[in-house]
């Protein structure tokens, strides 16, 4: 670890020196390039300075132990009793910084939220669901991109597609993807009964043309009319598409647009994220005995979270997780259980390194 470290210090050192010199900086790509990756490594040398520091504190320490004067060896003993404590964390932040970044985490995401088990209840909290990752959204300054909505009778949505963009957001949505199970109230329930109601959410990374190749002969592509709101011309005008790739079998719909040429470009984006998320899941599932511990981004058939409105409970099942503050976390305050994901994961794969 340490001669990998090393050499990350020294790269980190010549991108210091890149970024100043006047050639670079007349090169805008190349400049943002180094830029980019100086500020990648720049969240591991500091702290490997840290940890040097204190190795070398520790040398000193344990010299201290061959004093004659036995004040002085008890006070040095103490002292690497502390530091032996701050070398481990600090290590094992090392051990985080070190891992294998996902190459999608900085990627747009989409989002598919869908009414499941529990009939209109399930499609009132398809848009509760909706509305916190929205103002969730909000909160973090991304911008929400609405690709396809279904309405159900109840004011909910039978299912609902959106694309977030931000940098980051796959890496805070990818554990979001499974079922999602609520237990409450209905409004339409005379006798106070409680009812469980299931929605199922499926996270997708934006798929770029640099991601997947497409063969346009292996598309097929239907306009028809919008059957949802949208003005005067939604109804009245062939401007919904849908795209059907034929090897695969896989669809995209947007109707959201009034342009079937905006709808088209929209429902290809989609086309093109479910594709490349097969491919991805495929390749998941061949590695899966060796990632069996980790908190996994896509079991959509497993039951991750529940939402319990008469207690104001949210557990989150995968990690063991249960907070008493529902009502916050459905007004889009979910960082906290993102963060809690993300430690556990880390966690999990630091023990399969070791």
């Amino acid at each position: 670890m340490i001669e990998k470290l090393k050499g990350i210090e020294e790269r980190f050192i010549k991108l210091e020196q890149l970024l100043s010199d006047p050639a670079v900086i007349s090169d805008q790509k190349k400049y943002q390039e180094y830029l980019i990756e100086h500020g990648e490594l720049n969240k591991i040398v500091p702290v490997f300075r840290d940890y040097e520091g204190l190795l070398e504190e520790h040398k000193e320490a344990k010299e201290l132990l061959k004093d004659n004067d036995l004040e002085m060896r008890a006070m040095a003993k103490e002292e690497i009793s502390g530091l032996d404590l701050k070398i481990e964390t600090i290590k094992s932040q090392l051990n985080i910084l070190l891992m294998p970044k996902d190459p999608r985490d900085d990627k747009n995401v989409l989002l598919e939220i869908r009414a499941g088990t529990g009939g209109e209840e399930a499609g009132i909290f398809t848009g509760d669901l909706f509305r916190m990752y929205s103002r969730y959204v909000e909160a973090k300054h991304w911008a929400l991109e609405i690709v396809e909505t279904n309405n159900s009778s109840s004011g909910g949505f039978k299912e609902i597609v959106f694309l977030v963009r931000g940098k980051g957001a796959f890496s805070s949505f990818k554990y979001e993807s499974g079922t999602h199970r609520v237990q409450r109230v209905p409004e339409t329930e005379a006798q106070g009964r409680i009812h469980t109601s299931a929605v199922t959410v499926a996270v997708l990374p934006e798929a770029e043309d640099i991601d997947i190749d497409i063969n346009p002969a292996d598309l097929k592509i239907d306009v028809f009319r919008s059957s949802g709101p949208g003005g005067q011309s939604v109804n009245t005008t062939d401007s919904a598409v849908r795209i059907t790739h034929v090897p695969t079998g896989v669809t995209a719909t947007c109707q959201d647009e009034k342009s079937q040429h905006k709808n088209k470009a929209k429902a290809m984006g989609v086309l093109k994220s479910r594709i490349l998320d097969a491919k991805v899941r495929e390749e998941e599932g061949k590695r899966a005995a060796e990632r069996k511990g980790q908190v996994g981004t896509g079991d959509r058939s497993g039951r991750i979270r529940t939402y319990n409105f008469p207690q104001g409970r949210m557990t989150d099942h995968r990690i063991g997780l249960t907070l008493y503050k529902l009502d916050s976390i459905m007004e889009g305050n979910i960082q906290g259980i993102i963060d809690e994901l993300k430690i556990y994961n880390q966690a999990q794969a630091l023990k399969e390194i070791a």
